[in-house]
């Protein structure tokens, strides 16, 4: 029976509790992902005043340094760290949480000497924070460091930066490439900011804070699947927020795509078996009227219904108690646990779960969706449509056939009218509905609310916000800015699993605009390797690896006739604007549509 204060507080509260006092005996103990040290040169040391040594590792990292002085080296020196620079020194007072410590040193001859920054109380003293391993040292985000008073000149030899990365993270398991190389400078910046914040063994959100949340875990989990592939991190991570959970309303669901990416990722039921109880309690059913549709207390109204952050990124939602971006999140929680209850043989649970997903579908489009305009409203009450009302829908397969291209081309004309965070979704929408043009031109956009801004920024780690000016504290090493390392893997390359642990896919390149596009996707059998390009013939070379086969589908166009594989005609159906094979591939094949 739970004790007697949970009378006083929420159903989902009240349930977050005693699932607190559940979890120790549901999951193992949470571990971290083994992280180790690199030990990593300058790219550029260059004296900036008498004394003064200006050192560029070329990209930020977390990590701390080593510095080892000449023979007879004596006195103190003055080392600073910095992630941003301004007039050819590090910025001493950058801006929001960007990063910036300063630590005085004692050299003794030429005794190899570990240089740490200050512990941060803001990230490192908080209860929720993330610890690192002690024999890292304390790690701090940097790219740059100045070294004043050294003895002498300052060499390559003298110093190294000592990064913290993923021990298992391979450098060489993804590649991306395409005609259009500010998408590919995007990729970059992406798959890197993916492998800088592996340094915790969890995913944290950026050095602020350094807290799990389940909504960065899964977009960090899906993009770590297209760069690395690794695994562990996002389970372990899991299993830390199941301990600790934050507060959002939606990061419950969160929880439940985490756990059904892995499956489709790995296939393995083992690891989902023993948390399968604690994920029943994220479903929130509690709260669920009778006709299918969950609602919001007073406080989660006010407080725990997130939509976007910041909330200047919400296109001015209205929040009401129906509220359409919840009950999103809470059809697709229902959709991906009854397929892990029927992985798991759990029948009488996959029965319901479909059944209230079935009824919840009826009602949501019946109550929220205004025929007339073709848009979902933010919920029962108001008549406010904005964009997040209408984007989730879409990337959760709620929207019926018929409207899922007007809903498209109505977001492609919105723009990027949303965070980085919902951006995932909105261009997963896009890719999935036709528009893959305008979700490109999204990704590529000359203003400041595009990964194009991130990168001519010079940022080597992607942001918090779009920009400073949309969130003046964020950080700029947050990996829930990287949604293209794995947008553009799965619907530019287009390659995604069709069935647990990949032993069955679909290639569905998006081209766009694009000319051509090649790339490898790890995946737990081996590499996909894939090359496309879009001419007058759209041609696609494909390998798979032993134990997968693939559903191939192209694009067609207008006067397209049909598609050949190994130089001979195949067997085909189209469906709108796509070719689809009817039998799977297997190994290295050539398929060109004509």
């Amino acid at each position: 029976m739970p004790p007697p204060v949970l009378k006083k507080l929420s159903c989902r509260r009240a349930a977050a509790i005693v699932l607190a006092f559940m979890i120790s005996t549901l999951v193992p103990v949470a571990r971290s992902a083994p992280v180790h040290l690199v030990e990593q040169p300058p790219v550029q040391i260059a004296a900036v005043m008498s004394n003064v040594f200006l050192v560029d590792f070329g990209r930020v990292a977390f990590g701390n340094l080593q510095l080892n002085p000449p023979t007879n080296a004596a006195g103190n020196i003055t080392v600073r760290f910095g992630e941003a620079i301004v007039d050819g020194r590090i910025n001493r007072k950058p801006p929001g949480s960007v990063r910036y410590a300063q630590v005085e040193a004692a050299l003794d001859g030429n005794k190899p000497l570990v240089v740490e920054p200050p512990a941060d109380k803001r990230n490192t003293g908080q209860p929720q924070a993330v610890l690192t391993p002690q024999e890292l040292g304390v790690v701090l985000p940097f790219r740059w460091v100045e070294i004043e008073g050294w003895p002498g000149e300052l060499r390559p030899g003298n110093l190294y930066r000592r990064a913290a990365f993923a021990s298992t993270w391979n450098d060489n398991a993804a590649a991306f490439h395409s005609s259009d190389e500010m998408l590919n400078r995007i990729w970059e910046l992406c798959r890197y900011s993916i492998k800088a914040t592996t340094f915790a063994g969890i995913y944290v959100d950026g050095d602020r804070e350094r807290t799990a949340y389940e909504g960065d875990a899964y977009l960090d989990q899906i993009s770590q699947y297209y760069t690395d592939g690794g695994v562990q991190i996002a389970r372990d991570t899991f299993d830390r927020l199941l301990k600790h959970p934050t507060w959002p309303t939606e990061w419950a669901a969160h929880m439940i795509f985490i756990a059904h990416a892995d499956w489709m990722q790995t296939g393995d039921t083992n690891w989902l078996a023993s948390r399968y109880a604690a994920l029943k309690t994220k479903l929130h059913l509690e709260a669920t009227r009778p006709d299918g549709l969950i609602f919001s207390t007073d406080r989660q109204v006010k407080h725990d219904d997130l939509v976007d952050w910041p909330d200047g990124e919400r296109d001015h939602f209205v929040f009401e108690p129906v509220n359409t971006v919840e009950n999103a999140f809470h059809l697709r929680a229902l959709a991906d646990m009854a397929d892990l209850a029927r992985a798991l043989h759990q029948d009488a649970d996959a029965a319901d779960y479909s059944a209230r997903e079935i009824a919840g579908r009826a009602t949501f489009q019946k109550n929220l969706f205004d025929p007339v305009r073709g848009l979902y409203r933010d919920g029962e009450g108001t008549d406010h449509a904005s964009l997040h009302a209408s984007l989730f829908p879409l990337a959760f397969g709620l929207v019926p056939a018929e409207g899922r291209a007007h809903i498209a081309q109505w977001l492609a004309g919105r723009g990027m009218a949303c965070s980085v965070y919902a951006a995932q979704y909105l261009l997963e929408g896009l890719f999935e509905n036709g528009e893959a043009s305008n979700a490109i031109a999204l990704i590529t956009a000359p203003d400041d609310r595009s990964w194009r801004h991130m990168v001519e920024s010079g940022t080597t780690i992607t942001w918090e916000a779009w920009d400073q000016n949309y969130k003046p504290n964020q950080d700029w090493n947050h990996a829930w800015g990287a949604a293209p390392a794995n947008l553009l893997p799965r619907f530019v390359l287009g390659v995604q699993p069709l069935a647990p642990g990949w032993t069955r896919a679909v290639v569905r390149p998006n081209p766009g605009a694009l000319k051509s596009c090649e790339g490898k996707v790890p995946t737990p059998l081996g590499p996909v390797l894939v090359n496309w390009e879009n001419g007058d013939r759209f041609k696609l070379s494909l390998t798979l690896p032993p134990g997968m086969s693939a559903q191939v589908q192209l694009p067609a166009d207008k006067n397209s006739t049909g598609v050949f594989l190994g130089g001979q005609p195949v067997s085909t159906h189209r469906d709108a604007a796509w070719w689809i094979l009817d039998q799977d591939v297997t190994g290295t094949v050539t398929i060109e549509a004509r």
